[in-house]
């Protein structure tokens, strides 16, 4: 759902770069501080080996938290900080644009929010709304619970070990092709689909050549097989005889279309069915993971959400909104989970004009990267050790449930992720699904290194776990 991912780096090989990297003299400002490293390829083997350590935390001692950069052809401008970030979320159409790759935008196409700037990306998000409303997701959740409790079912029933993030991602992809697009399928067609669509994903940021063999062929090969698949199962729901019987998100963004005056094409459908699934996909179970981890880590944390399980006599049958509502630490696990290691460890945008950000100027055509995990790091606002794993710290009272863009995990502003609240209700009903009915273990020596591009996952899938079924008098009452 829609934590988008950033792939900066293929981004800076892939958008035209800027003719110069010097300063606009139009401005009286000075360019942030930093170094623009070697020619053509500046920084950028020292960047890659910071982000897969986690840190940056060098440059932003030396530098502050607006700094110059030079990656890959490009220059950059990295940016932390809660007022900086704002800046750049909220200067969305009108100081910086989002901008992908133009493997991206050939393979996923033109027809989709991703893709779309202006008045045209503020039309279709609204259309788009309706399929993530407090109705729509209402609807969502015994689905979601339905298929959450059967794969961890098959989990604890696994003899070996369980790859967490591999198990993750056939989660998010069963979720997104059931609830999101409404696709009963075999598990065959299943597995089938999902690994066309894998290789569709691992091909959006190739180097834009249609030749034999190449990644953008792959993905477009891949897309082609999605969309046949797709078109036949949309024209089933299109003719079928009670269509008020169904309520997946592409139904609510084929009523919310009519509703705004617009009539979907096939194409239209086709695309937006993929980018349900891209959005739902990679980050969902980059999260999923993390928490999984995370409450392994912390025992004293499944306790207490086991407790409030049981404070609330909180029975899994019937799930809603207004009772998820009522479980205020588990909402806190889950934000803190999202602090700590938020998916998408930061977001790219180009400067639209030459504006001023912390004293600096910021040169129209430069790239700006926001950092997400950088932020949440910093934030001077946590009253406990940032690096420590702190629910609480988002409880009532505490100066860290307040306020906006120290703690952005979905991002911000117009292009904030509008799936947010699925994301949170999916990871919510995981959550109590594995308190209630499973305990986990670590099937290695140690815990994996976290790699963080293009989104936080284990290390080579190196999250290895035993799961095993609870007792009945292991869980709470449910």
């Amino acid at each position: 759902v829609v934590f988008v991912p950033h792939l900066f780096v293929s981004l800076c090989f892939l958008l035209p770069a800027p003719s110069h990297l010097s300063r606009d003299r139009a401005s009286a400002l000075p360019l942030p501080k930093g170094s623009m490293g070697w020619p053509f390829f500046g920084e950028t083997l020292h960047w890659l080996l910071q982000v897969r350590r986690r840190g940056t935390g060098s440059r932003r001692e030396r530098y502050g938290n607006v700094f110059k950069t030079h990656l890959l052809g490009r220059p950059v401008v990295r940016v932390t900080g809660a007022e900086n970030i704002r800046k750049i979320l909220l200067g969305e159409h009108t100081l910086v644009s989002t901008q992908w790759p133009q493997s991206t935008q050939i393979i996923l196409g033109s027809h989709t929010l991703l893709s779309s700037t202006g008045d045209l990306h503020r039309q279709r998000r609204k259309i788009l709304a309706r399929a993530f409303s407090r109705a729509a997701l209402e609807s969502y959740l015994p689905r979601i619970q339905k298929v959450v409790s059967w794969e961890l079912r098959g989990w604890c029933r696994e003899p070996g070990s369980i790859a967490v993030y591999s198990s993750a991602k056939t989660l998010t992809f069963r979720i997104a092709a059931r609830i999101l697009l409404g696709l009963r399928l075999e598990e065959k067609q299943f597995k089938d689909l999902a690994k066309t669509f894998e290789q569709l994903v691992e091909n959006l940021f190739s180097l834009p050549l249609n030749i034999p063999f190449s990644g953008l062929r792959k993905g477009i090969k891949a897309r082609d097989m999605l969309h046949k698949f797709m078109e036949k199962a949309i024209q089933e729901k299109l003719q079928r005889n009670h269509p008020e019987d169904h309520s997946d998100a592409l139904d609510f963004l084929m009523n919310s279309a009519k509703e705004h005056g617009k009539e979907f094409t096939m194409q239209e459908l086709k695309e937006s069915a993929i980018e349900l699934i891209f959005a739902a996909f990679f980050t969902t179970a980059s999260a999923s993971t993390s928490l999984i981890l995370l409450l392994l880590k912390h025992p004293s944390v499944i306790e207490k959400i086991r407790q409030e399980l049981m404070s609330h006599e909180f029975y899994q049958q019937n799930i809603s909104l207004e009772k998820l509502s009522h479980l205020r630490y588990l909402d806190c696990v889950i934000k803190e989970v999202l602090r700590v290691l938020p998916p998408v460890s930061g977001g790219y945008r180009t400067a639209l004009q030459t504006f001023e950000l912390d004293g600096y100027q910021i040169p129209k055509g430069w790239s700006v990267m926001y950092s997400i995990r950088d932020t949440h790091e910093t934030a001077a606002v946590y009253q406990s050790p940032p690096s420590s794993f702190d629910p609480e710290r988002f409880g009532a009272g505490r100066p860290e449930a307040a306020g906006r863009f120290h703690y952005i995990p979905f991002g911000g502003g117009a292009r904030s992720c509008i799936g947010k609240e699925l994301a949170q209700a999916i990871l919510k009903l995981l959550a109590i699904e594995l308190v209630s009915t499973a305990r986990w273990e670590l099937a290695t020596p140690g815990y994996p290194s976290m790699q963080t591009v293009p989104i936080v996952h284990p290390v080579d899938d190196g999250l290895q776990l035993y799961f095993h079924p609870l007792q009945p008098s292991q869980g709470h009452e449910a």
